[in-house]
């Protein structure tokens, strides 16, 4: 097995200051400073001088943070594992840095800010190089740079979860409220967003979760982000609760991630002038990756749903992109298809079903209903007609609204004509009328009960009482 001091690393970065705290970042506590990086090249052993800001060092280390936790839950840590991991890798964390600025040094030079995709998508394959080379040890790859691995991992007992919040996510919080020792003012983009609506408790918890929120400047990354929302129309309201989902969004650039991004989804189908609703529905949507998106896109037409219904389906409900294929959609498609429904037709009306756990959430459903003496092609034509059924809960919809409809005197069959007995309120709607009709002395067919408009309910009832009459 090769040691970690075997890669091939072809780009060094010393800071001159900031290597001469290694074990803090509260030297980097004036933004308005500067100070001189130098970078050698590997290729050439040229020195490159590049002025950069403490802010966006500081920046660029919690994306190269988020990339790295991001890759290690994906090999299979857990939460716990990979934040002690990342609270120990300090100089590993240096080191992505200065691969960011070795792959991208001429933007640097011109004094271009990286996305917080064109990070991503510089580390990864990076960090997939090194798990190729060192597979199970790569935590201690990490935890142990510049020096060698610990060469027997088995040996090595897990430490147990350190009560001590991280110092850095603090930091980042901190400066939330941090203010001008000149002026006593708050951060430029600290400012701006509370005019937006945004309390500082908000603010904090975004960048508790997200620390990089904290660094990111408001003329370079935020504002533009918010101005463009505002220009395609989304409700000024919105804007906080759309950052709050996403803050990641405003890491990423308007020409090059986020308009082309919008423009290829409008070609998947996406109502150009449903934006407004569908970021705010779903602000992740504009962060995933083509390659994502499609994923879903072909799983949908192999389904034999027509693009124009694809269209319609993405914008609606544009989480369906967020569902893993092979562990979400399609394991759901075959439950239900299991059940005999027409699994496009239900995907197309209720897509919100495909995001539900078939051991959670699905087989109780199937089972309320067998246990109830319906068979699985009764529950089918249920489900067929109407969508939605699967996404109540038993305890406080399904069971209560069945006890009651076990009092009205009709047959079980009614349900599975009129499944969507299930979609009324039953205080404000099942309950009142039933005691209406009860009062009229008639009986209705139950879609009729419920779904006709008060006025027309009247005029069904007084025809029925007439009918009696003259009979």
């Amino acid at each position: 097995m090769k040691t970690f001091s075997s890669i091939q690393l072809p780009h060094h970065f010393y800071c001159a200051r900031f290597f001469s705290y290694p074990t803090t970042r509260t030297q980097l506590s004036f933004p308005a400073k500067v100070f001189i990086c130098q970078a050698k090249s590997g290729i050439d052993g040229s020195l490159n001088l590049k002025v950069v800001s403490p802010t966006l060092l500081v920046a660029e280390k919690e994306e190269a943070k988020a990339v790295l936790a991001l890759f290690l839950k994906k090999q299979g840590l857990s939460n716990a594992v990979a934040a002690r991991t990342i609270n120990k890798s300090d100089l590993f964390i240096d080191h992505l840095v200065s691969k960011l600025h070795s792959k991208h040094r001429s933007w640097y030079l011109a004094g271009r800010e990286l996305t917080t995709l064109e990070i991503r998508d510089a580390l990864i394959p990076y960090l997939e190089s090194l798990f190729e080379e060192h597979g199970d040890i790569l935590v201690d790859v990490v935890e142990n740079y510049p020096n060698p691995p610990v060469k027997d991992k088995s040996a090595v007992p897990v430490p147990p979860s350190s009560p001590v919040l991280d110092s850095k996510k603090l930091k980042a919080v901190s400066l939330v409220s941090e203010t001008d020792p000149d002026g006593g003012n708050l951060r430029p983009h600290i400012v701006y967003l509370m005019e937006l609506g945004m309390d500082i408790e908000q603010i904090r918890s975004i960048t508790h979760r997200f620390p990089a929120f904290a660094y990111y400047s408001l003329e370079g990354k935020v504002k533009p982000v918010v101005e463009f929302f505002l220009e395609l129309g989304v409700p000024r309201e919105h804007i906080p609760i759309i950052l709050s989902k996403r803050p990641q969004l405003c890491g990423f650039s308007l020409s090059e991630n986020l308009k082309p991004t919008m423009k290829f989804l409008e070609s998947l189908g996406i109502d150009k002038k449903q934006w407004p609703k569908v970021i705010h529905r779903f602000p992740a949507l504009l962060t995933y990756s083509r390659q994502k998106v499609m994923e879903s896109i072909d799983f949908l037409l192999e389904l034999g749903l027509s693009e124009e219904n694809i269209g319609k389906i993405l914008t609606r409900c544009p989480h369906i992109v967020s569902y893993s294929v092979e562990d979400n959609l399609r394991p759901t498609a075959k439950y239900f298809r299991s059940l005999g429904a027409d699994v496009g037709i239900l995907l197309f009306r209720c897509p919100q079903n495909f995001g539900l756990s078939i051991e959670a959430n699905l087989k109780p459903i199937t089972a309320f209903f067998l246990e109830r003496g319906y068979t699985l092609e009764e529950i089918g034509t249920m489900i067929s007609r109407y969508g939605a059924l699967y996404t109540f809960s038993l305890t406080e919809n399904l069971i209560p609204k069945w006890d009651f409809f076990l009092t009205t005197g009709y047959p079980n069959s009614e349900l599975v004509k009129f499944p969507q007995y299930f979609g009324y309120s039953l205080e404000k709607r099942i309950k009142p009328r039933f005691a209406i009709m009860k009062k009229s002395g008639v009986k209705l067919l139950l879609n009729q009960v419920l779904s006709l408009s008060s006025s027309n309910f009247d005029k069904a009832l007084k025809k029925k009482m007439k009918k009696m009459q003259d009979g």
